[in-house]
Parts: C-alpha cells; sequence; structure tokens
C-alpha cells in the first residue's frame, strides 16, 4: 500500500471526483470534474496525484490515483476550469501507451473512466506527439485567457 501524501490529508467526510483520462504519446490527461472548484489543492508526484477541494455545494472532494508509470511531475501542469481540474502530466517515457491509469490492475472505482471523446488509439501513427503537445498546451492557455458562460441549452425541451 503506497504512503498518502501528509500535507493533503483525505477528509473523513470526503468523496471522490468523477475522473476522466486519456493517454497520448508523451503525455496523460486527467479531467477531475467538480461543479465550481474551492480551495483547490493538486499534490503531483511521480507515481501519484492527490486532489482535494470543496465543490459548489461545499462537499470535500478527494482523489487519490497512484500511477500505472512514472510522470515527471516537473514538466506537468493543472489548470482550474469552472466545471473541471484539469492535469496535464509528461509521462517518463514517451511512446509507452498505458493501458490504465492506476497501478493496480485489479482496483476499478467507478469514478474513474477513459475520456472516449478525446481517446486514441496512437501506438501505430506517425510521430505527431511534440506538435500535437504544444497545441494542446496552446488551446489550454486560450481557455484559460477567456470566460466561458454556461453551453446553450436551448435545444432541451420543457
Amino acid at each position: 500500500m503506497a504512503m498518502l501524501p501528509k500535507n493533503l490529508p483525505r477528509p473523513a467526510d470526503s468523496q471522490p471526483a468523477r475522473t476522466i483520462w486519456f493517454d497520448r504519446k508523451k503525455y496523460l490527461t486527467i479531467n477531475f470534474l467538480v461543479q465550481n472548484p474551492k480551495d483547490v489543492q493538486v499534490d503531483i508526484q511521480e507515481t501519484f496525484i492527490v486532489l482535494s477541494c470543496k465543490d459548489v455545494d461545499d462537499n470535500n472532494i478527494y482523489n487519490y490515483i497512484e500511477f500505472y508509470d512514472k510522470v515527471n511531475k516537473y514538466d506537468s501542469q493543472e489548470k482550474v476550469f469552472d466545471r473541471t481540474i484539469f492535469i496535464m502530466l509528461r509521462k517518463s517515457k514517451d511512446n509507452v501507451a498505458w493501458p490504465r491509469l492506476q497501478k493496480d490492475p485489479d482496483l476499478k472505482p467507478n469514478w474513474i473512466a477513459v475520456d472516449f471523446d478525446n481517446w486514441r488509439d496512437w501506438e501505430n501513427e506517425e510521430d505527431e506527439g511534440m506538435a500535437e503537445y504544444e497545441d494542446y498546451l496552446d488551446m489550454i492557455q486560450e481557455l484559460g485567457n477567456k470566460k466561458v458562460g454556461p453551453p446553450e441549452m436551448d435545444d432541451l425541451s420543457d
């Protein structure tokens, strides 16, 4: 059992945020889906990540994920948005696919899911990873620069 980090203890009454992730050649992306997150603290280490925050209803949110493989914690980024806490982690080994996010293959928490909208089988593709990585950083930067309002819901019936 891995040691839990001392600097972000798990609150007794916490619940995990729904978490979606996807894998690329050089990095992986994790989105913690939290409505209007507050007091966000993220601890990224090379073998695990911890998220601690409060949601829109002041519930304590706490996620601990021990990674399938190591990441480069110094080349990883986080950004807090209105509905998600976005984490981009640089893998320690490029071009090695992660079959799952977590180290333990028997641990399958129901709050972790693959982000199928962004998932791609990249193993047989040409090396476009760095350009894609840079495009992604630009997109994140742009998202951070503009305030995005709630989505239009005209298409929903009453």
